[in-house]
């Protein structure tokens, strides 16, 4: 899992996407459907975020690392924490699916 700030290209993109999140979750449509999580969101790089343009993808769709951000001892425990937490909800949310390409 690579660190907020981070910097890639993602599979057929033309264009650089920072890191902003890790393991967005949105309510599903309706009440008997799982919640869907993606591995990540992120932004235009170098424009920042813009509320219409934010991007929501997973680890592999990240074709190309061209930075990564970041990262101590608390990212290390944050990761930890955080890949303990989604084995214990996955039957519980979702892991969505990016339809193509980010162009």
């Amino acid at each position: 899992m690579l660190p907020i700030g981070s910097v890639v290209y993602l599979n057929e993109g033309r264009t650089k996407i920072m890191i902003l999140n890790r393991g967005p979750i949105f309510s599903a449509e309706t009440p008997d459907e799982a919640r869907i999580m993606y591995d990540y969101s992120g932004c235009l790089y170098p424009q920042g975020l813009d509320p219409n343009n934010v991007f929501y993808f997973n680890e592999e769709n990240i074709d190309k690392v061209l930075y990564e951000g970041y990262k101590d001892e608390e990212e290390d425990r944050f990761q930890e924490v955080y890949h303990h937490w989604v084995e214990e909800n996955k039957t519980s949310i979702k892991k969505g699916t990016v339809p193509g390409p980010l162009r």
